[in-house]
């Protein structure tokens, strides 16, 4: 495992990769930009802004769990014509589900960066290859071509199964796809700053001990959200202030002042919004009630 991760590691250091990520990265955004409001309604939907988490995962389990199935027909099927027939199926419907995952998973990628954006192009490398592989032994197992089919689909299969280890890494090491809106919430109502800090029309970032949050005052009312953005942690504070919302600087998401609910993507799940009112000159919040 030491030497597993020295290797991961070294792959992270190569910045030779953004040579090709970063291109592809701009292209895949470019793509739905071109399209207009057309193409951001399908970009939230890719991303599983509706879902209230990332989809991506959702369909990964497709192929897996289909390419599970059909080495499981091959070792029980034998001579059996029906149980060949099932594993040539099963690895059909994995690569159905492997188009779907490989157009989610691109499209979360190209708002990443860094060695998370380093790491995502060599984990969907291997998807590719082990996807191409699995095509190859649906084709075989066509053309009754048993031996090739198996040898084919098992070697497919190891590589998903080291890609998968590389997309674990990008979940809990990384944190891609897991919400970066972490705020202390006061049970009771705790100063945070000076009503006169924030005029009308105004947003600014106000922290006290282990609370950050990002305070907005528009149409007379005062509105708190957690600071960091729940996608990759991007500070609110620095982005655009729109009439009923806010957006990231780093990513474009865009959450509604009022609850928090994702407007638009890549974020997916909502920022934590808390409960405020302004007492003797400050504006005090809590967790919401």
């Amino acid at each position: 495992m030491a030497n597993d991760a020295a290797a991961l590691a070294r792959i992270l250091e190569y910045d030779g990769l953004d040579r090709v990520a970063d291109p592809l990265a701009g292209a895949v955004r470019n793509a739905y930009e071109s399209q207009g409001e057309a193409g951001r309604q399908v970009k939230n939907l890719v991303h599983g802004v509706w879902l209230g988490h990332p989809l991506h995962p959702v369909l990964t389990d497709i192929p897996v769990g289909a390419w599970t199935a059909a080495l499981a027909l091959d070792a029980a099927a034998g001579e059996d014509p029906g149980m060949r027939r099932a594993a040539r199926l099963a690895i059909g419907v994995g690569l159905l589900g492997a188009v779907g995952s490989a157009i989610t998973g691109l499209t979360d990628w190209s708002e990443t960066s860094g060695r998370a954006r380093r790491l995502g192009l060599v984990h969907g490398l291997l998807n590719i290859a082990a996807t191409a592989l699995m095509a190859s032994s649906w084709l075989e197992r066509g053309s009754d071509n048993r031996s090739a089919g198996r040898a084919t689909a098992w070697a497919g299969y190891a590589i998903a199964a080291g890609s998968a280890y590389l997309g674990g890494d990008l979940v809990f090491g990384r944190r891609i796809g897991v919400t970066h809106a972490a705020v202390d919430e006061p049970e009771e109502f705790t100063e945070v700053a000076r009503s006169a800090d924030l005029p009308e029309g105004s947003m600014t970032r106000a922290r006290k001990d282990d609370v950050d949050v990002l305070l907005v005052r528009q149409h007379g009312r005062v509105c708190a959200l957690a600071h960091t953005c729940a996608h990759l942690g991007g500070p609110l504070s620095e982005g655009t202030l729109k009439d009923g919302s806010v957006v990231c600087p780093w990513h474009g998401s865009e959450f509604a002042l009022e609850d928090g609910r994702v407007l638009n993507g890549p974020a997916t799940q909502p920022q934590p919004r808390l409960d405020v009112r302004e007492r003797d000159g400050a504006i005090e919040i809590k967790a919401a009630g």
